[in-house]
């Protein structure tokens, strides 16, 4: 796929300054365009992306897309062990790394380049960068788990690609995205789609920080300000913090705010609006799999509700029923249809066949669709709690715990019981130096959860563990809180 490079946006470093205007990152695109193909890269190879969240990993990322390879971006933050995983699973014929970088095996059996270094080689066997490659073709591989067992890789082709960011383009308007701050990781499609690729590609500005840094955080307002920054978009965790410790922007630049990949609750919506003073404040329904967003409800249109994510942008959603039954209204798991759904998992043909059925793309999300479309959700399949028949969505503990005085942050999970076949248990962290009566606040839930939902188990951890993408991860949770039980 031919990226216009006269088209593309500039790329700003918040922590050190470094510019990149469009002409420079148009000029670094087709010099490293040309010494890919001299390392006979092109049309249907893979190449691994081991670094990220840099003006480099843009430009190494749309030259593999000009000579017609899949670019496959890894977490910079792999061990060693976790890289040569990935890259036994699916046999690149290259992997680009940063300067510096040093977690990638020197004996991989294969091309390991920096592109910032190399020069266009005549002595290399050059590969005519060839015009023909196909929309249908594999682009991007993001991989969602197993980088110590089976990855789990998501597959999008140009053509999947394409389309989630012009429907993107089509929803935000080019004034929103004028400006554009980035605090998510590169390796991650809300991040790196959304956040990144459709203002790039719209030609306008985007300002890289670093989300997972506290610092930057504090800093957010003023960020915002010194940028003139007109749309962001990020996680409910980061916004956790922010309305927190940062302070408000003053000058008022900020046009949209997405946030999304996680559970947003009405109160942490509405603690947005209020710090960043303006309702266009977007709650967004996106997962990796169908290229990042598939639709949103602005709080400029519908009033703040826990679960409310709107209505589709392009495709079609319906519940599939307890009992099977597909239908365009109702309760059950959503599915959806839209021309950006993933062309399958990388050699995973019977997890391909569970999840996608008929054209449609099962989410494991359950959730209502009303009759003018609006979509709610309720949960995960995978999590639910199933307490003595009572199905009990730890999301919506989650969510009340969240407005508890004391409480920071809440992880709501299952445990095995015999005679209840699930108990609900839950994992709490204090904000700041506040302290948990953990007998006051179960009472205080008596007070709004009916008796089945109420924990019967109960941890106070410092911190609830997230994953490098802002989200929490249930398994991981009950697992520490089990080994906090038998301590």
């Amino acid at each position: 796929m031919k990226i216009l490079t006269d088209s593309l946006g500039s790329i700003i470093v918040e922590s050190t300054g470094e510019l990149w205007t469009a002409g420079k990152l148009s000029e670094e695109i087709e010099n490293r365009t040309e010494i890919l193909s001299s390392f006979g890269i092109g049309r249907g190879d893979k190449v691994l992306i081991a670094h990220g969240g840099t003006p480099e990993f843009f430009s190494d990322l749309l030259s593999i897309w000009n000579v017609g390879a899949c670019a496959a971006c890894l977490n910079p933050d792999l061990t060693t062990s976790e890289v040569s995983v990935i890259s036994d699973f699916i046999k690149p014929k290259a992997v680009l790394i940063a300067t510096n970088q040093s977690n990638v095996p020197p004996n991989m059996g294969i091309d390991v380049i920096n592109l910032s270094h190399e020069k266009i080689s005549s002595q290399r066997n050059a590969l005519p960068i060839s015009d023909s490659s196909c929309l249908d073709d594999n682009a991007l591989i993001l991989f969602t788990s197993g980088t110590t067992g089976t990855p789990k890789g998501v597959v999008h082709t140009f053509r999947g690609l394409i389309s989630r960011i012009s429907l993107n383009q089509s929803r935000i308007s080019k004034d929103d995205l004028r400006v554009t701050i980035a605090p998510l990781p590169t390796h991650f499609g809300h991040g790196l789609i959304g956040n990144c690729l459709t203002p790039l590609l719209a030609g306008c500005e985007l300002i890289l920080v670093s989300g997972n840094n506290l610092n930057v955080v504090a800093r957010l307002g003023e960020i915002i300000d010194k940028y003139k920054v007109t749309f962001m978009s990020s996680v409910p965790a980061m916004w956790k913090l922010a309305t927190k410790i940062s302070k408000s922007p003053n000058h008022r630049s900020l046009r949209r705010i997405h946030i999304g990949s996680a559970p947003l609750s009405s109160d942490l919506w509405e603690k947005v609006i209020e710090w960043s003073g303006i309702k266009q404040v977007v709650n967004m329904y996106g997962i990796t799999e169908t290229a990042n967003w598939l639709g949103g409800a602005s709080a400029s249109e519908m009033r703040t509700e826990n679960g409310l994510i709107g209505c589709m942008w392009g495709g079609s959603a319906s519940v599939r029923t307890e009992n099977g039954t597909i239908k365009s209204q109702g309760q059950g798991e959503i599915l959806v249809q839209t021309s950006s759904i993933m062309s399958g998992y990388y050699k995973l043909p019977e997890l391909n066949k569970e999840v996608l059925i008929n054209g449609w793309f099962c989410t494991g999300d359950i959730g209502t669709i009303d009759v003018n479309g609006i979509i709610r959700l309720t949960g995960r399949k995978k999590f639910e709690i199933n307490r003595a028949g009572l199905k009990v969505h730890p999301e919506d503990i989650d969510i009340l715990l969240e407005r508890h005085p004391s409480v920071g942050e809440a992880c709501a999970f299952g445990l095995p019981d015999p005679i209840s076949g699930e108990i609900v248990a839950v994992a709490v962290s204090a904000i700041g130096k506040k302290s948990i009566n953990l007998d006051a606040l179960e009472e205080w839930c008596r007070e709004y959860l009916v008796k089945e939902k109420i924990p019967e188990k109960w941890f106070i951890l410092d911190e609830i563990p997230k994953t490098d993408r802002g989200k929490i991860n249930r398994d991981i949770v009950a697992s520490i809180c089990q080994e906090q039980g038998m301590a």
